[in-house]
């Protein structure tokens, strides 16, 4: 999955976290906070962009239709 992170290890982190947050149901503020936790990691700061936010909410609103 490309999340729009800079590495594979960073999309794999984000794809984890989608994985957890539809396990879960979370709700889109949720995983917002999720992946603002996600963006104070070292090596792992765009995980809070626009982008990677888009393709996150992409991936977890397709898969609930």
């Amino acid at each position: 999955m490309n999340y729009g992170m800079y590495t594979e290890a960073g999309n794999a982190l984000i794809h984890g976290a989608v994985i957890t947050a539809r396990s879960v149901r979370m709700d889109w503020d949720q995983v917002v906070e999720v992946l603002a936790d996600i963006s104070t990691l070292d090596g792992f700061e765009e995980a809070y962009d626009t982008e990677v936010r888009m393709r996150v909410f992409a991936k977890i609103s397709m898969e609930t239709i």
